[in-house]
């Protein structure tokens, strides 16, 4: 079992008054943060105040790209070329950065969202597009990918990739997560389970096929109700097998050494 993880969450999801997630409650227990960029959720000000909130709690600070769907939240599929998926990764990387270099920080990792993230795992050549143009940008920021062989292939050709797995998110027997259109609560304690089987080198689909898993991090999303429960349960059990988080950069860094 691995005993050093980087656990990270979807976050600043918010929209004007309408209000998504409990960030403040769901920060101090994770290691990194994916921000919404203003695409598939997020604004300019929840944007800062996501930024604020990553400072303060010692986190670190990632950009979370999506479709241009905020009706959809970026969960419907969209047709976007190779270039025009990195370009979009890009843009709003760009967008958040400002913010950050605001507040004295910088972007550690840009991770897709959603049905882009869909997308990257589907299309070989979006997922090489958008590491080119992420290293480009700065090559010391992480691309998060989904841990299996699109991941392996990005590094491969020689991209810096954090691999995810996900702790609240069933797999299907080809080793993808099933994305809900709408979260709802999940049991805390099955995901704390799934957690740490991801830890263990493996998970197992809805229909019971062992799944082989192999991360750098592992995902919970702050748009689920009960996120900050899910994410008290995963470090109680990280406790209990001496587990220590840290973030993807540093877990990264040990895995290449």
């Amino acid at each position: 079992m691995k005993t050093v993880i980087d656990l990270n969450a979807d976050a600043g999801e918010s929209f004007g008054r309408w209000k998504l997630g409990d960030d403040a409650a769901l920060l101090p227990q994770v290691s990194s943060v994916n921000v919404a960029c203003g695409w598939h959720a997020g604004d300019p000000g929840t944007m800062r105040r996501s930024v604020e909130l990553a400072v303060s709690n010692g986190v670190a600070l990632g950009a979370h790209p999506g479709f241009p769907d905020l009706a959809g939240f970026g969960r419907r599929a969209m047709a976007m070329s190779p270039a025009e998926a990195a370009d979009a990764c890009l843009y709003q990387y760009g967008a958040l950065r400002a913010f950050a270099a605001e507040a004295g920080t910088r972007i550690a990792h840009v991770k897709p969202h959603g049905a882009l993230y869909g997308l990257t795992l589907r299309d070989p050549e979006v997922a090489a597009a958008v590491a080119e143009s992420v290293a480009k940008a700065d090559p010391d920021v992480l691309l998060v990918l989904l841990a299996g062989p699109t991941a392996q292939r990005v590094i491969d050709a020689g991209h810096r990739v954090a691999r995810e797995a996900f702790a609240d998110l069933d797999y299907d027997d080809n080793g993808h997560i099933i994305i809900e259109p709408v979260p709802e609560a999940k049991d805390p304690e099955a995901c704390a389970q799934q957690a740490v089987d991801v830890l263990s080198g493996g998970v197992t689909s809805v229909n019971g096929t062992a799944i082989d898993v192999d991360a750098d991090t592992i995902c919970l999303h702050g748009d689920r109700p009960n996120s900050p429960d899910i994410a008290r349960a995963i470090r109680a059990r990280f406790a209990e097998h001496g587990v220590r988080t840290a973030a993807m950069h540093d877990v990264v860094a040990a895995r290449s050494r």
